[in-house]
């Protein structure tokens, strides 16, 4: 797959800035405002973890200061390491992302496609701890900490998709820890396709053009591993996800 092929309408690339963060569009650039991300969407992951699938999306959301590029280092903080708090528990989790391009709401599902700028690669970059234990149940302090959401390496609209041979309710996605296979399954085996997604986001409720739906992980993540496997100093995470890309980010300790 190659890389980003400037600013055309088909690959269009994501830039970070300590103010803001924005997609270069043929038309101007468009800003990320939100990143909504769904839990537990993939049966396989929920029942690594000893949890039942969920009967609706299961959603929470990620600091946008979470957003880093395909390339910027994923930086784990101090207090993410700290052995008070469980030590060093972060996780990795291959996900398909979904750009919203204009405000949109109540969309029925037919209708969902044409209100997708495009799709990128991500990694929910997950504190276990601080997700699990640390927030009261809520999921979005352990998600949420800065470097903790890799986008990339380009936008790939659903046209560009298709015109390639792939659908994105049969994406292939694959992640690689120093190279070693982590998690590997298609798309076909989300619970709430990307269509359903958005309907059901949507419902009674703006999703403000530039909004990020990180729509699930497959099974593989460390934390469900024996013994656990988290990301330290120095390792490369690899998204893979056919037809988008390789996001390719390097860990440290901050």
């Amino acid at each position: 797959m190659p890389a980003a092929r400037g600013y055309d309408p088909f690959y269009m690339n994501i830039h970070t800035a300590q103010s803001s963060t924005h997609i270069e569009t043929p038309t101007g650039p468009l800003e990320i405002r939100q990143i909504l991300a769904i839990g537990r969407n993939y049966a396989a992951h929920a029942h690594e973890q000893g949890l039942d699938a969920p009967d609706h999306p299961m959603v929470f959301s990620k600091n946008i200061a979470s957003i880093c590029t395909n390339g910027d280092d994923i930086v784990i903080p101090p207090i993410a390491q700290d052995e008070r708090f469980g030590g060093n528990q972060t996780d990795f989790e291959a996900e398909l992302a979904v750009i919203i391009a204009e405000d949109c709401k109540d969309v029925p599902r037919e209708d969902a496609m044409s209100k997708v700028l495009g799709f990128t690669c991500a990694n929910d970059v997950s504190a276990r701890w601080w997700q699990k234990k640390g927030s009261g149940g809520q999921f979005c302090r352990g998600k949420g900490f800065d470097t903790f959401c890799p986008l990339g390496p380009s936008v790939v609209t659903p046209a560009e998709l298709a015109k390639n041979g792939h659908d994105v309710n049969d994406l292939r996605v694959i992640c690689r820890v120093n190279g070693q296979v982590m998690q590997d399954a298609s798309t076909s085996q989300m619970m709430f396709p990307v269509d359903v997604l958005i309907e059901e986001l949507s419902k009674g409720t703006t999703l403000a053009g530039g909004t990020v739906i990180l729509t699930g992980t497959p099974a593989g993540v460390g934390m469900a591993r024996t013994p656990p496997v988290w990301l330290t100093d120095g390792d490369v995470a690899e998204i893979e996800i056919a037809g988008i890309g390789i996001l390719s980010n390097q860990v440290r300790l901050g």
